[in-house]
């Protein structure tokens, strides 16, 4: 079948585009919320419009869309007014929960709460990172973008600090090896689909 995007509306192109780029994987984000001047109050959405785009700086890209009623996400709002943010990388154990923090809520009221989710301190980065996560990027934002017809955020963020299970990680020389079945981590498909990882293999890469 060939299918013509330019003759298409942009939700049906949505649900095609996120059907066949597969697997994606899903960015877990933290942002804070702003809070009542004494209690913090952080904001956790997942997104798997993401990647890594450069190494040098580090530098990551998330896509996020409007909200329903056509306003900003809270993510977007929250990483514009206070630049820092924290993104997870979820296990697959934990799917229920990062479909259950993409639920829209009212600003301020945070999944956090909701979930039952614990926090610890993320070394000296003004923000925490989910207890219960094997890696978390600890990011600044770098760069905000607006594009497309259907206005979409694009949020370029500078990695500052990397969080990695210690149980995942062996040090070969001066490189470091991350155990992807330690990991374990939860992949986006399309539509209510998500995916974990098969055992990985090995190829070697040609000279």
């Amino acid at each position: 079948m060939l299918l013509d995007l330019t003759q298409l509306g942009g939700d049906r192109v949505y649900h095609l585009l996120t059907q066949t780029i597969i697997p994606r994987p899903i960015a877990w984000v933290l942002s804070d919320n702003g809070g009542n001047g004494t209690e913090p109050s952080y904001n956790l959405a997942p997104f798997s419009f993401f990647n890594a785009i450069a190494s040098e700086p580090p530098l990551v890209l998330l896509s996020l869309s409007k909200k329903p009623d056509g306003s900003s996400k809270d993510s977007a709002r929250n990483i514009a007014e206070r630049d820092h943010f924290v993104i997870h990388i979820p296990r697959a154990d934990q799917a229920e929960l990062v479909s259950a923090s993409a639920a829209t809520l009212a600003h301020g009221d945070s999944e956090l709460t909701r979930l039952g989710l614990a926090t610890t301190a993320f070394a000296d980065f003004p923000l925490p990172r989910l207890t219960d996560c094997a890696v978390a990027l600890a990011c600044r934002r770098e760069q905000i973008l607006t594009i497309g017809d259907e206005p979409q955020t694009l949020i370029i963020g500078r990695i500052q600090l990397l969080y990695v299970d210690p149980a995942a990680v062996s040090q070969q020389g001066e490189r470091y090896r991350i155990d992807a079945s330690v990991l374990n981590p939860l992949a986006r498909l399309g539509a209510n689909q998500y995916a974990s990882i098969s055992a990985p293999f090995t190829l070697e890469r040609p000279a």
